[in-house]
């Protein structure tokens, strides 16, 4: 059988379907190549004195080394801004956009995203991820903060690597959902999962249960109703599963189905919800309508928020349809006072 590689896939979506421009094909191939340098720096962040070493703060980091996410945040950087498929970068480790420097060619498109999630995560060896989206830079803005503010219904692409056992790329340029193996003796991307789909029904849901006090009411009927199980309303048992980093239990809800839910809570009433809109919530929303399911902030699509800000935080329900359709149901009921 043969084996598809990365860019094979994107040329068919270029040449053959027309669904990219030449220029994103390039872009996602240069996004890919920094994940695989991220990946190799992930897997020796735990040896002490070498680049990469550290996972939290910066006063936590021994002498000569750099924390984790700072060195995944600079490799992707420095990888896409000589390119000429960009005109700026935002990351969620950065107050402002990075504009591309005089000094190099500058493209259409803009690159957003999150160059680690869950860093805290290394320090008991399980597996964190990167979450990137591609954004069309409008015609005559400067490449500044607002040219950014976009829904996410806007996305020219999204995807998200999971580095665990393998390091896989899981990938959508709006023409379904597909994913990619790093094959890391060759240092080449396998096409290993084609038209991946959310199934409709699900027994797993992903939530931190600690912050049940704090949670709506919505939310709150909602989970009890799962820990009932089968003598419960829905006569059926459920699993919890919470790795707290957001790639992992998202690629485990795309794989086998599920529903993932970061509410807002009652701990700080001024933020509406815990994930950043553009380095999160964003890129997992496209990916996960395009595998069939659905992804709400509990009262609206997610994809049709309209971002405030670089750092905006909004709740988070996504996942198979059925489940996320529920939920958003009890919200309705709520609002209208039934």
């Amino acid at each position: 059988m043969e084996r598809i590689t990365l860019t094979q896939y994107l040329l068919e979506q270029q040449r053959d379907r027309n669904v990219i421009t030449a220029d994103l094909r390039l872009l996602i191939e240069v996004v890919a190549r920094a994940v695989r340098a991220i990946s190799v720096n992930v897997g020796k962040a735990n040896i002490s004195n070498t680049i990469g070493a550290g996972y939290g703060s910066d006063d936590e980091v021994p002498p000569h080394t750099e924390p984790i996410h700072q060195v995944a945040n600079e490799i992707l950087l420095m990888s896409n801004e000589w390119g000429g498929h960009l005109a700026a970068m935002a990351s969620d480790t950065m107050s402002e956009p990075y504009v591309i420097p005089n000094r190099y060619p500058k493209g259409e498109y803009l690159l957003v995203f999150n160059p680690l999630d869950a860093t805290n995560n290394l320090e008991y060896n399980v597996s964190v991820g990167t979450i990137f989206s591609v954004l069309h830079c409008p015609e005559g803005q400067t490449p500044d903060t607002k040219a950014f503010l976009q829904p996410g219904a806007r996305q020219h692409a999204a995807g998200y690597a999971l580095y665990g056992p393998q390091t896989l790329l899981v990938l959508t340029v709006g023409a379904g959902v597909v994913g990619f193996t790093l094959d890391r003796e060759f240092g080449t991307w396998f096409l290993t999962q084609r038209d991946m789909q959310i199934p409709a029904e699900t027994k797993e849901f992903a939530i931190n249960h600690s912050n049940a006090r704090l949670w709506d009411a919505p939310i709150k009927r909602y989970i009890d109703e799962l820990l009932a199980g089968k003598d419960g309303p829905r006569g059926k048992d459920f699993n919890m599963r919470w790795v707290a980093s957001m790639v992992a239990d998202m690629h485990r809800l795309i794989t086998r189905g599920g529903v993932f839910i970061y509410p807002k809570d009652k701990r700080d009433p001024s933020k509406p919800g815990r994930l950043r809109l553009l380095y999160e919530a964003n890129p997992m929303a496209m990916i996960v309508e395009q595998a069939g399911g659905m992804a709400s902030t509990g009262t609206g699509r997610i994809l049709d928020v309209q971002p405030e800000a670089l750092d905006q935080r909004i709740p988070v329900v996504m996942g198979s349809r059925s489940e996320v359709e529920r939920l958003v149901r009890y919200y309705e009921e709520m609002s209208s006072g039934c």
